[in-house]
């Protein structure tokens, strides 16, 4: 098993404490996506594949709004809080468990949309595994189709390379949640331990290991292209009023 299938393995049944409300963030990141999509000239009839899909944060979001929605993860633990949280909101969402370098593997069909948020793709710790990766997502994109994509901006983060990232602090009615993560670098490479500390009922602590590859936007603007896109536009938050760059690539 990988660092990357343990660290989410490890990480799914706490994965929701990261956010303040996971219930509004996956409403409000759907809403979001969906004006992207618009722009790009999809409507609700277009077909997506979530391919780095977690606990469900977009995919959930997106069939609630009425998408026809198919996601996957290398995760076994990720999919199954998905599944029960697409069960608890009522929505309908074909689920498998499948490598995004291998995509065609576990799908024969292509999609209008495949996305992969939340800086899924730095996770490929060479510029061949990101190369690997990309050519199998986008290879699963139907002509016309895009896929979109968010990293963190790592052009600025290279500048210092920053020992943590700031904490989240999440105050509820029954306490509060704090998490933060501390970064060991290592060129371009950096191990990332999260830790998720909550007081709400009773005090816990959680602390999770993974690692991850710095990607710069022109290397994965360069690959998208390669691999049979014809444009790939970058977004800032500025722009999309989401947390990470996005990257919307037209094949």
């Amino acid at each position: 098993m990988s660092i990357t299938q343990t660290f989410y393995d490890n990480l799914a049944s706490q994965y929701d404490k990261l956010f303040l409300d996971w219930q509004s963030t996956t409403k409000e990141q759907a809403a979001m996506l969906e004006g992207l999509f618009s722009a790009q000239g999809f409507d609700k009839s277009a077909h997506i594949l979530d391919c780095a899909c977690g606990i469900g944060t977009q995919a959930v979001g997106l069939a609630m709004l009425g998408y026809s929605v198919t996601a996957s993860d290398i995760s076994e633990a990720e999919l199954a809080e998905a599944q029960k949280r697409a069960e608890k909101n009522k929505v309908q969402i074909r689920f498998e468990k499948a490598d995004f370098r291998a995509l065609s593997d576990t799908f024969d069909e292509r999609f209008d949309i495949v996305i992969a948020m939340d800086n899924a793709l730095p996770h490929m710790l060479t510029a061949d595994a990101l190369k690997c990766a990309i050519t199998s997502i986008t290879d699963r994109v139907a002509e016309g189709g895009i896929f979109v994509a968010s990293i963190r901006d790592y052009d600025a983060l290279l500048e210092a390379k920053p020992p943590y990232s700031p904490p989240y602090i999440h105050k509820t009615c029954k306490g509060q949640r704090v998490s933060f993560q501390t970064w060991e670098w290592n060129g371009d490479n950096y191990k990332l331990i999260q830790y998720i500390i909550d007081d709400e009922d009773t005090l816990y602590t959680g602390r999770f290991e993974c690692e991850y590859r710095a990607t710069r936007r022109g290397e994965m603007t360069e690959l998208l292209l390669a691999s049979g896109c014809r444009e790939a536009v970058w977004l800032f938050p500025e722009e999309t009023g989401f947390y990470q760059p996005i990257v919307i690539a037209r094949k």
